[in-house]
């Protein structure tokens, strides 16, 4: 059988797609909007996730750029609110907001409620990013500026693009997996000056140490990339750290506005 010349052969353009032959619609995308009755499972493709995930991040941006210098602080939904570990994060909540950082969390229950709470109490400004989870959770009642994601990923995001520093508390695998993606970017320099905070020594010392006696020796990292985990047991400590790590970006930036600006009147 002969193939059909080209203007013979049906054809449906949708924006910028071409469709032919079975490919094409049995209705107009028009027609699929303005129809008030009929199947929805199109708003679950994901054509249409992209634009879900392209407001989270519009979202995301629009709601966190303006603010101030910032914390994103980590640790276990799961922290009851009699323990040790519950008074030591709003602590530290409160220290980071005296100190004129906002905090951000996750949004939720345990560590995370209690940041907001300190930071909250301190009268800091408190962000609570949260996760559409199947078994949790509504955001803290600490938490001041809040927004929920449906997306891991653009949530990690603006945990990353609008802190100055990561201070993880005691927590489990989603704790984990912040800590360790905080480290990748800066072991990467995806983040420059970007300090690594764990706070609890008790707690962290032998994750510490595991790294120290398997994964350097086996030659998984160098010396360098075990220097970028800091430890700190005292929230003075922690602010000092940031305080320090902010004077060396704010110089280093400096340092090359200054070079270019000698580079632009060279080279005029």
């Amino acid at each position: 059988m002969s193939t059909p010349p080209a203007a013979a052969r049906p054809e449906h353009q949708r924006g910028p797609v071409l469709l032919r032959r079975s490919q094409i619609p049995g209705t107009t995308t028009d027609q699929r909007l303005l129809e008030s009755r009929g199947p929805s499972e199109w708003v679950h493709t994901d054509p249409w996730r992209v634009m879900r995930i392209t407001s989270e991040f519009v979202e995301g941006f629009g709601l966190l750029s303006e603010l101030p210098a910032a914390v994103s602080v980590f640790g276990s939904a799961r922290t009851r609110t009699d323990t040790p570990e519950y008074a030591a994060a709003v602590a530290l909540g409160a220290g980071l907001a005296r100190a004129g950082y906002a905090v951000i969390t996750g949004g939720g229950p345990g560590t995370m409620e209690a940041v907001n709470r300190g930071a909250s109490e301190a009268g800091g400004v408190s962000v609570g990013l949260g996760i559409e989870l199947p078994f949790e959770q509504r955001l803290n009642d600490w938490v001041d500026v809040g927004i929920n994601f449906r997306y891991f990923f653009a949530r990690k995001t603006m945990f990353v693009k609008y802190a100055q520093a990561f201070v993880i508390l005691p927590g489990g695998f989603g704790t984990l997996d912040e800590t360790f993606e905080a480290l990748t970017l800066v072991q990467t320099h995806k983040v420059n000056k970007f300090p690594v905070i764990l706070f609890g020594s008790a707690y962290w010392q032998g994750l510490i140490d595991w790294i120290r006696a398997a994964v350097l020796p086996g030659g998984k990292i160098s010396a360098a990339d075990l220097e970028l985990i800091q430890v700190c047991d005292e929230v003075s400590d922690v602010v000092a750290r940031i305080d320090a790590a902010a004077a060396d970006r704010s110089e280093q930036q400096l340092a090359e506005q200054r070079a270019g600006a000698t580079t632009t009147r060279d080279g005029q």
